[in-house]
């Protein structure tokens, strides 16, 4: 084809999809408009709404097709697709040689980098300023047994660290108290020029293992049985079912909904097994993934249903009773198990009871760890930040027992995609750096995931002896790639890596 007559058919294929596209994402927009409440989330709305309109639609041939002419932009469209396709179509219309009046104008530049502007406005209100010459801040888990270690804190702030996260299932208001009283400590002893921020995870209905008491953790791998009941039940406490081994359920409502052929994860996906039969009080397993050596059933490790589908409050008597101390001491409060936008109602009328008088309510952090909260997540989205300033904690541990660790790489890209467009920054979170943490040397996989979550605005870290020096990596690993790319486009900073080593003083200077 004519290269002239190519460039006029791409020119009408971009008119008729963004025609496409607003049509849809109008639609789209007024069925959320009772979900935005803050005006400043309103125009974000409206660019998810095209964003989610962008995607119904195959883009590979036409992305292909404007490669020949330098234009691919809406590969990186997410926080500004409008502006985008505007932008496409006054380029198209100039290479296409349309009439000089014909031609659309560009669209000014704030509204291509409005998008941007509002996501780094979000993290800096929601996180705080970073401390170091990067946009992505640290976030790391305090152990309760930490809570007057005052010097810990100190060479966490030292380090990098921004934020810090406090774990509601474990430990009590005092120790939670004597956390932040710490960190304020160490924090004054710096002479830090800012506070970090807090964020408190409510720990939600636990899903956990119960062992009979007396029972010898049975070894379990591929091939074995057990049996899965409720904890309260006489087979239970005689824990005798055909010499098999048995293990309790905390959720009692899980086991009701099993059936037949559904699986079950237990131990963070460490022992996978499947429902073979089904009756009123429990419900026979094979094993089909375990290691090779097998895997110790033990009390208190975590339970996935991937495959059934049941009802279960995210807020429970103890979140209620947590919700209290949270409103009044935490800057963000973490949403575990949410799934639906009613759960997002019930979460903001308990922080409107619990939050005093003389303080803001805590910004809302979104756990996506379900199936359900995936499939759901721009309702989400909408219900949370067209309320109340919201962030996304992408929870990889639970999200990839869930969904399958074949399908975690994509959907964290997807979620990281839906956040960009609603503006809503993003945590990353679950086992960064965790070996470096806990024995004190990362692996290679650790350190390329480290350089991954760059494209978030928030990295989470988990206790381990070895914390501060997992933020000081995490913290030079991060500032480095700021230089090479931010979320999904490359920045082109210029390369020299084989011709010499980057020292951490010259480093900054070229981000």
């Amino acid at each position: 084809m004519d290269s002239l007559e190519a460039r006029r058919q791409l020119l009408e294929s971009v008119r008729a999809l963004r025609h496409e596209i607003l049509n849809t994402a109008a639609k789209t927009a007024l069925n959320w408009e009772p979900s935005v409440r803050r005006s400043a989330f309103r125009d974000s709305a409206q660019n998810l709404a095209c964003y989610l309109a962008l995607r119904e639609h195959d883009l590979r041939d036409l992305q292909h097709a404007l490669t020949r002419f330098g234009l691919s932009s809406l590969g990186r469209s997410e926080s500004h697709v409008k502006a985008t396709l505007d932008a496409l179509i006054a380029t198209l219309s100039a290479i296409a040689e349309s009439a000089p009046e014909a031609r659309p104008h560009y669209p000014a530049e704030e509204e291509m980098q409005k998008g941007t502007s509002l996501i780094e406005a979000g993290a800096t209100a929601l996180f705080g300023d970073a401390k170091s010459a990067r946009r992505t801040r640290i976030l790391v888990t305090l152990p309760g047994d930490a809570r007057d270690e005052v010097d810990l804190f100190k060479g966490l702030l030292q380090a990098g660290m921004e934020c810090v996260r406090i774990n509601c299932a474990h430990d009590d208001a005092d120790t939670w108290l004597r956390l932040i009283r710490s960190v304020r400590r160490a924090e004054l002893e710096l002479a830090a020029p800012a506070k970090a921020r807090v964020l408190m995870d409510l720990g939600g209905p636990k899903v956990r293992t119960v062992l009979p008491k007396k029972a010898a953790p049975a070894r379990l791998g591929v091939g074995d049985e057990l049996w899965l009941t409720r904890s309260d039940t006489a087979l239970f406490k005689s824990h005798k079912r055909d010499g098999l081994p048995l293990v309790g359920c905390t959720l009692h409502e899980a086991l009701e909904r099993l059936a037949v052929g559904e699986r079950v994860f237990i131990d963070d996906g460490q022992i996978g097994a499947q429902v073979i039969e089904k009756r009123s009080d429990a419900a026979l397993l094979e094993v089909f993934q375990a290691p090779d050596r097998g895997r110790k059933l033990r009390a208190d490790k975590g339970l996935n249903f991937p495959d059934t589908e049941f009802e279960v409050s995210p807020l429970t008597d103890k979140d209620r009773q947590d919700l209290r101390f949270v409103a009044e001491h935490a800057d963000l409060v973490g949403y575990s198990f949410v799934q639906h936008e009613g759960d997002i109602d019930m979460l903001l009328e308990e922080l409107e009871r619990a939050t005093p008088a003389s303080r803001e309510a805590p910004a809302l952090v979104l756990k996506i760890e379900t199936k359900r909260a995936v499939r759901n997540l721009p309702g989400l989205l909408v219900s949370a930040a067209g309320r109340r300033p919201t962030a996304v904690m992408i929870a990889r541990g639970d999200l990839a027992v869930e969904l399958g660790f074949r399908r975690m790489a994509e959907m964290q890209e997807e979620i990281l995609w839906l956040c960009e467009a609603a503006r809503v920054p993003v945590i990353w979170a679950t086992q960064v750096l965790e070996t470096l943490a806990k024995e004190g040397l990362p692996t290679r996989a650790e350190v390329t995931d480290a350089a991954m979550a760059s494209r978030a605005e928030c990295v989470m870290l988990n206790k381990g002896p070895h914390i501060v020096d997992a933020v000081r990596l995490l913290d030079d690993v991060l500032t480095r790639m700021q230089g090479h790319q931010y979320k999904k486009s490359a920045r082109l900073r210029a390369l020299h890596a084989w011709a010499q080593t980057d020292e951490p003083e010259a480093l900054a200077s070229r981000t």
